[in-house]
């Protein structure tokens, strides 16, 4: 049966896919919480399967039918054509996911880029909450094997004209990041997300190491500690870049890169610097939702 009283959201995952049925008087506890994997090696219509298999397990434990389902993917969804365009699992990319499983299933699927879900939950039920429950404007930041980020005001994601807001990722920051796949040079993803400081790790020491290898080490490791001053550098200027655009309450970092202490003290400060104010009171912190971020964020789209 059809139950108004529940809502539904499937993170889409490279290598996972999550789902969750959400009841929305207790939306931290689940009723159905499921994770099967992707198997994104054997193609589109193969992902397309996955998702409508473990929807179809989702609806088997819980015994209710979705009036809608929220989706969070890697990339995003044009508001023009429709199809999925920026997403670093390649195969989606050109293909209309949004059409295909409205199609295929029945009902509306609300989709957003996986940043948004992040951004929505950790707003409406996450750290937020805990810091600046009356904020206006979030900004949520994945900091990872990429970056991106997410847009939400008075608790609604904004997906922008073009789907792209909150995509400071490409934005430019420095012409050292080098070339980017987005065909431009010096993104900020080039420059702070973690295999970016891994490469520049390497290039100066002529040792490659895992990142959270560099940040162990640094107190022993002059060419670590140079990798994470660069990091707090160009964390701040990059930042700083959105505060003046935004000016958002609360900024929370997801993502590995975000686990670096340095970013919440010597990071703040970069930022303080290069913001276009005497003083910065944007609150700059943790998610305190975890791994639930994704897949929260993308029920709750769908209210």
């Amino acid at each position: 049966m059809s139950n108004k009283s529940h809502i539904w959201g499937i993170d889409l995952g490279g290598t996972k896919i999550e789902g969750v049925v959400l009841d929305r008087d207790k939306l931290t506890e689940p009723l159905c919480r499921i994770r099967i994997d992707t198997e994104a090696e054997q193609g589109y219509e193969h992902v397309v399967s996955r998702i409508l298999h473990l929807l179809e397990k989702m609806k088997s434990e819980t015994g209710l039918e979705p009036d809608a389902v929220g989706i969070g993917t890697p990339g995003t969804t044009d508001p023009y054509t429709h199809l999925l365009k920026n997403s670093n699992s390649t195969h989606l990319n050109g293909k209309p996911l949004w059409k295909d499983l409205e199609r295929r299933e029945g009902v509306k699927f609300v989709m957003a880029n996986d940043a948004n879900c992040f951004a929505l939950a950790e707003a409406r039920l996450g750290i937020v909450q805990d810091v600046k429950p009356d904020a206006q404007i979030v900004f949520g930041v994945i900091m990872g094997t990429g970056v991106g980020g997410g847009v939400v005001v008075n608790g609604r994601v904004i997906n922008g004209h073009q789907g792209i807001a909150g995509e400071w990722g490409h934005n430019f920051l420095d012409e050292s990041g080098g070339a980017c796949y987005c065909g431009n040079s010096g993104c900020v993803e080039k420059i702070l997300a973690g295999p970016s400081l891994e490469r520049y790790y390497e290039s100066i020491s002529g040792e490659k190491k895992r990142l959270r290898d560099i940040v162990a080490n640094r107190l022993n490791d002059p060419f670590a500690e140079k990798t994470i001053d660069r990091l707090v550098h160009f964390f701040g200027k990059g930042i700083a870049s959105v505060i003046n655009i935004l000016d958002p309450e609360v900024i929370v970092i997801g993502g590995g890169v975000g686990n670096i202490d340095d970013i919440y003290d010597r990071g703040v400060k970069s930022a303080t610097k290069f913001a276009f104010n005497t003083y910065l009171e944007t609150r700059i912190v943790r998610p305190k939702l975890g791994d639930s971020a994704g897949v929260f964020g993308a029920a709750l789209l769908t209210i």
